[in-house]
């Protein structure tokens, strides 16, 4: 077993963190007693650690600011063409560290909170992540600001402040208990709020249709007010932003209609306007019509688009001197991709603001419009797909309502005439969906409205065309495109895992933190004995770091030797987490029923959150831990079988249990996981995965060698298959006995003594009506574990191709996929140039 990890060991130099200066050094170590003194001159005088905190954060941040001012101002004299961000969510997770990477800060300011006595990690646990994401969707976005920094795109990301982000999960006897992320309580160094762009968005109102255009009045008022936060580049001196904006009533918020409840009540109704971003909603692949949720939607759109039109006209040296008047040519400054259709209304508010404010023709602006708009699909899930109900449209946007059937009437009429008389392919393709009640399909709206429509990965693009989309395929073949995900390497391999990122730097030198297909240089390492040695003990590292971590938290005693099976991921029928469940069990009863064999030890981790109203996520959380209650307390097992739920799942918690993974987990229902990116997270960081044919997994076989994944199960046309025929889960059940054994257990109560019909319903869902045939799946997937369990005995043997893995991960890299948005989409160059620093003479 390795040695734990002395002082001297955490604080040794690693190159990947930037060179330490003297010079550098002494200045952090001044700027720091700078912000301390006047953090503390205020009212205090000793420190806490908070304290220390934020004068380490507003340290870094000073060597952003000067390299945020230079690369805004670069942007405004070269007038380049602007890409737009637009999101609901940005899971950005904490900053200080990935700042610090990206200014090659990280040696010299550990080395200078070192000599002033303090532990850098210590200082880093004290920010909170900034969880305005619920998964992948949210967590993708991030990814993406990074890299159209690192790549030189003049690049925004828009999206809203929530004042809380997505709950903190805490286990309460087994069950998930949420409590609000008050994430702002102590204020964040990172943002600046902007109060000079501060704007208008209109709510409710009726349309009065004039002489002189269509006039949308009486509305309801609520301010937008942004904050900017820096998103710097890697090591390019350049500097993006991402601007959050947040509701903020105005001054004479119900105050002009001398309301019956007076003054004091209307001060306090205030609190109505300002709820649009009070919170995250918490559903990951799921839709809730709430009419919050579609003010939050219009807000975040309406505030921005106002900000890039501003923008567009201003542009060009000093506003005064220039300013464009025609709006003709905003496709050739500006590209707006919506991230999903939670942004839709972009499309119908452009042309509001091109038809009835700039008074162009509605050809000319629905020209402009497309030519604009990009949309990117994220699911498949019917239950996912936006649809609103047209009579909240009717009293919330009655004029967008307007132009949404004017947009329809259009559209219908063009298949109309490439398909005379095809009536249902016209009911299939309308934005309108007629029914009990009459909704708008977001997902139609985008495609309609947009240029370019593209899936996350190539097997997702390739269903979207096949089926959901494929009326529109059909009509516009040339629309549909492939961007597959990727992950940005600073976060996910340099800062989450340094001694990784530094075993390969030796090897193949640094470049490849920027061009990650060099990673396929390792190829040539691949039988060298002191490179399996040295990925070998990086990873028992990372194992000791996080068990040590967990003993820690969670005061759990974990065997650092024993495979560490890890799956990470929200809590979702689809992605069945109840399959391994199934596989726990039936390896726990074959240890019971020979113990005396010589088992591969295993520690099973699963961890995620659940949506709060999702009823049976919420069931298959209490599973897991019920099992885990059993398992883990008996004698019998031993440390050869542990199960562990991490709790409170997030960003930060990604970046401490990625790093000590063995196996990856990514075993959704094939067809319906349209990505997934904790994949290639495991992937560059050391793990093997076991997984179905699904998402990314796909391009992730072909990259490293099918070979050298564990892949198992149905692929998309033998799911097919089994849906025409009918899936029959009690066939499986009778005719497999340890999957029957596994399944009586669960509902005769073995796991929930006192509550013996505890399950009765997750047993019910699974046996008969289970959409992501988790039986159908079992055999296969339980011979594939077997075969892990084999190749772990062969210590040598699974490092070698770990480093396949990793070799093949260059593909996965966001730098990758934003390239691609940059050219096929967006019609933008990315560029690997420096831009001069701030202290550089210009």
């Amino acid at each position: 077993m390795a040695k734990p990890l002395t002082d001297q060991d955490k604080r040794k130099q690693i190159s990947v963190r930037g060179l330490a200066g003297v010079e550098n050094v002494a200045d952090l170590k001044t700027n720091f007693n700078r912000h301390l003194h006047f953090t503390l001159v205020k009212d205090r005088n000793v420190a806490t650690k908070r304290d220390y905190y934020f004068a380490l954060a507003n340290t870094v941040r000073d060597h952003l600011v000067g390299r945020w001012i230079r690369t805004q101002q670069h942007y405004y004299e070269k007038d380049p063409k602007r890409v737009y961000y637009l999101s609901l969510e940005f899971y950005m997770g904490r900053t200080l560290q990935n700042t610090m990477v990206n200014l090659a800060l990280e040696n010299a300011c550990d080395e200078a909170t070192y000599q002033l006595g303090l532990d850098m990690e210590e200082l880093q646990d004290i920010e909170e992540d900034a969880g305005l994401g619920n998964g992948g969707l949210g967590r993708l976005a991030a990814c993406f600001l990074d890299s159209m920094a690192s790549l030189g795109l003049a690049a925004y990301g828009y999206g809203i402040r929530y004042e809380f982000g997505i709950f903190n999960q805490k286990i309460v006897n087994g069950w998930q208990v949420e409590e609000a992320d008050d994430w702002l309580r102590y204020g964040n160094p990172w943002e600046k709020a902007r109060p000079e762009y501060m704007r208008p968005v209109h709510f409710y109102g009726r349309v009065e249709h004039t002489a002189d255009g269509v006039k949308w009045v009486d509305t309801q008022v609520v301010l937008a007010l942004p904050y900017d936060t820096p998103v710097p580049g890697y090591r390019n001196n350049i500097v993006n932003t991402m601007r959050l904006w947040s509701a903020k009533a105005p001054c004479d918020f119900n105050l002009k209609d001398f309301n019956v409840g007076g003054y004091i009540q209307a001060v306090l109704d205030r609190n109505l306007a300002e709820n649009i971003s009070r919170v995250l909603y918490p559903n990951d692949n799921f839709f809730e019509g709430k009419e919050l949720r579609l003010k939050q939607e219009y807000f975040v759109v309406a505030a921005t688009l106002q900000d890039i039109v501003r923008r567009f006209k201003a542009s060009k040296f000093g506003s005064t001197e220039f300013v464009r008047l025609d709006l003709s040519t905003l496709p050739d400054k500006v590209a707006i991709q919506l991230n999903d259709t939670h942004p839709a209304m972009a499309i119908p508010e452009l042309m509001r603001i091109l038809v009835d404010m700039e008074k162009l023709t509605w050809e000319k602006a629905w020209d402009i419009v497309v030519r604009t708009c990009a949309y990117t699909n994220h699911t498949v899930l019917p239950e996912a797909l936006e649809r609103w109900p047209v009579d909240l449209f009717q009293n919330l946007l009655p004029r967008h309502l307007e132009i949404i059937y004017e947009i329809n009437r259009r559209h219908l009429e063009r298949i109309a005439k490439l398909y005379p008389g095809d009536f249902d392919r016209m009911r299939r393709m309308s934005l309108i969906e007629e029914g009990d009640v009459k909704k708008i399909n977001m997902a139609h709206l985008c495609i309609v409205g947009s240029h370019a429509v593209n899936g996350v990965a190539r097997i997702h693009s390739e269903i979207i065309k096949d089926t959901v989309f494929k009326d529109f395929y059909e009509v516009d073949p040339k629309k549909f495109q492939n961007k597959t995900n990727g992950i940005t390497p600073r976060r996910w391999l340099v800062m989450c895992n340094p001694g990784l990122a530094e075993v390969i730097a030796e090897r193949i030198g640094e470049d490849y933190i920027r061009d990650l297909d060099q990673l396929k240089n390792l190829l040539d390492f691949v039988d060298d004995d002191a490179f399996i040695r040295d990925v070998a003990k990086v990873k028992q590292e990372n194992k000791m770091k996080f068990a040590a971590y967990l003993e820690e938290q969670y005061k759990v005693k974990i065997n650092p030797n024993s495979m560490f099976d890890v799956h990470v991921k929200r809590i979702h029928e689809y992605k069945r987490q109840l399959l391994n469940c199934l596989h726990i069990i039936t390896l726990y009863n074959r240890i019971k029923k020979e113990p005396n064999k010589s088992w591969t030890p295993r520690t099973v981790m699963i961890g995620g959150k659940a949506a709060p109203g999702y009823h049976t996520a919420k069931m298959i959380i209490k599973l897991i831990t019920s099992i885990g209650d059993i398992i883990n307390n008996d004698p019998v097992v031993g440390d050869r079988l542990k199960v562990i739920f991490l709790e409170n799942y997030r960003v930060t918690l990604a970046e401490k249990a990625i790093p000590a993974a063995d196996l990856s987990e990514q075993i959704s229902t094939a067809g319906t996981e349209a990505s997934g990116t904790g994949n290639m997270k495991f992937m560059l960081n050391g793990a093997l995965t076991i997984g179905t044919m699904d998402g990314a997994n796909v391009e992730m076989a072909e990259e490293a060698g099918e070979e050298n994944l564990f892949i198992f199960g149905m692929r998309v046309p033998d799911v097919e298959a089994l849906d025409k025929k009918g899936y029959d889960a009690v066939s499986y059940y009778n005719r497999i006995p340890e999957l029957k054994q596994a399944m009586d257990q669960i509902s005769g109560g073995f796991f929930s003594p006192d509550q013996p019909g505890l399950f009765k319903d997750l047993v019910n869902m699974l046996m008969h009506h289970d959409r992501f045939k988790v039986f159908a799946d079992y055999e296969d997937y339980i011979k594939c574990q077997e075969k892990v369990n084999v190749l772990y005995k062969n210590p040598k043997e699974w490092t070698k191709m770990v480093i396949h893995n990793i070799a093949g991960c260059g593909k996965f890299s966001s730098d990758r996929t934003i390239s691609q948005y940059a050219r096929e989409i967006w019609g933008m160059e990315p560029s690997l140039e420096k831009i001069a620093a701030p202290d550089d003479p210009r």
